[in-house]
């Protein structure tokens, strides 16, 4: 986005900042691998786990840092209102509050964190929050009990975030909140990677980590939402365009 820059490799830097256990793992077994580089099986492993971390890197940044994911060319066309009230909800980490504010400068903006260390256990959440304060005004918030009133929100964004919420009864609930705080011509928009080929070729048995379509679309639907559009912003991350049921255009 055009005012807003990022810095060079910044996504697959704090890839590695916020999950360098993995790497640091993958640098032992390669060590300990050396000294038994005599068995043909090890080397196999060897050669597969470095290809995998590559890989797993090449993808992210591709993702993060060379794709037009973060100048939200993406969100371009959407039938939304653009001058009312958004809300945009991350899991602990935001890299997107500061571009919507940009992109969508007479909306009124708030700002949701539901991160939960009791329930969302992963460490690389907890390094991202130290590494980077929270969007200035940021409300903290819990998925059962989401501050939003019936139809209040014109759009309502969710960047990578709703995977953290582990448990099938919470996310029903918590998806269930959003629909009831949208308007008739309201939007919610969900970006996820998917466990999809596409995400295991990239990031192995990482991909467990993400749920499917299916899975995403089973929720929407038991939250009272539709799939109006579906958007591919790269073969990696998927965009659910979702409204009322009964309100598709």
């Amino acid at each position: 986005m055009e005012g807003i820059k990022r810095k060079p490799f910044q996504g697959v830097m704090n890839i590695v900042r916020f999950n360098w256990h993995f790497y640091v793992l993958s640098m032992g077994l390669l060590i300990a691998g050396l000294f038994f580089r005599h068995l043909v099986p090890v080397q196999l492993l060897l050669w597969l786990l470095i290809a995998s971390s590559v890989l797993s890197l090449g993808v992210s940044w591709y993702i993060y840092d060379v794709s037009r994911l973060y100048q939200l060319r993406w969100l371009d066309g959407l039938n939304v209102r653009t001058n009312g009230r958004i809300v945009n909800i991350n899991a602990g980490f935001d890299e997107t509050s500061h571009l919507l504010a940009h992109k969508y400068p007479e909306a009124q903006l708030r700002v949701f964190d539901f991160y939960d260390p009791a329930k969302h256990t992963e460490v690389s959440i907890e390094r991202a929050r130290k590494m980077y304060p929270p969007y200035p005004g940021t409300e903290v918030v819990g998925t059962s009990a989401v501050p939003l009133s019936h139809a209040s929100t014109d759009i309502i964004f969710l960047f990578m975030a709703a995977h953290e919420i582990r448990d099938g009864r919470e996310r029903k609930i918590f998806f269930e909140q959003l629909c009831d705080a949208l308007p008739e011509d309201g939007r919610l928009i969900v970006l996820e990677h998917l466990r999809d080929p596409f995400n295991f070729m990239a990031y192995n048995i990482g991909f467990f980590h993400f749920f499917s379509a299916r899975t995403w679309k089973e929720v929407f639907t038991l939250a009272g939402l539709s799939v109006e559009e579906e958007r591919k912003v790269t073969p990696f991350l998927s965009a659910f365009i979702l409204c009322k049921n009964g309100t598709t255009s």
